[in-house]
């Protein structure tokens, strides 16, 4: 997969893909990460890329000019997915996450200041996508959380391909507990059935578990969430 960055601050990635998952993923080859500043492509000595608002009000708006040129000098003719982070954008989910792992390639666009021309949104992007009802002072950040979601779910990234199946949101569900060695810390000790070795009875509690802690931590994910009669019925009795 291959991602390519618009932004004003190239600088604000250093480090954030230097280590961990997403750097092992960049030297195995199975991501490529580019960034590019849009600032290069505005036509004047200064390199202007805001202006007023038409209208009056607050705050500076990205010109088009730059973001549509530099866009189009990465994608030429091909028809890769322009994303644009907008707090008016759809909410990024686990669900979007895995959408976006399917692609091949994929640009995102990092705002700043007031906000973006409208006619980048509306005849550029393909796709507006906010990662949350906040407001940051950039898209930077937020193309951090978007590429550590989609990347951690291409194949081959995560030690094991059983991790990304078994997160928080994937089922609908928060994950249920988890526990390590030792078996008992300070007082605090491991349930017993975790170390039954009884898979069956396990599976029965990490799925009682996680609607559990949906119910106190997330109670509005359960109306999405396909549910036996037994299952409804711990619902019910937790309500």
């Amino acid at each position: 997969m291959q991602i390519d960055i618009l932004t004003l601050f190239p600088e604000m990635f250093q480090g954030a893909f230097d280590a961990g998952v997403i750097k092992r993923a960049m030297d195995q080859g199975l991501v490529g990460i580019g960034l590019h500043n849009f600032r290069d492509q505005a036509h004047d000595k200064h390199h202007t890329v805001d202006d007023y608002p038409y209208g009056g009000g607050a705050g500076m708006v990205l010109k088009p000019e730059p973001i549509f040129e530099t866009v189009e000098a990465i994608k030429g003719e091909s028809d890769i997915p322009v994303i644009l982070l907008n707090p008016q954008g759809r909410l990024f989910t686990q669900k979007v996450a895995k959408e976006f792992s399917g692609y091949d390639r994929m640009i995102i666009i990092c705002g700043r200041y007031e906000g973006v021309d409208e006619r980048v949104g509306e005849h550029l992007a393909t796709d507006e996508i906010s990662i949350g009802d906040y407001v940051l002072t950039g898209g930077e950040s937020a193309a951090v959380v978007v590429i550590d979601a989609v990347v951690r779910l291409l194949p081959g990234v995560l030690g094991s391909e059983l991790s990304p199946l078994e997160d928080s949101h994937v089922a609908g569900l928060l994950e249920y507990p988890q526990y390590t060695r030792p078996p008992g810390y300070r007082g605090w000790t491991v349930p017993e059935i975790l170390l039954s070795g009884n898979h069956a009875q396990i599976a029965a509690w990490r799925r009682e578990q996680s609607i559990r802690r949906t119910y106190e931590r997330r109670p509005e994910l359960l109306d999405k969430v396909e549910l036996s009669p037994e299952e409804k019925r711990l619902v019910e009795k937790l309500r």
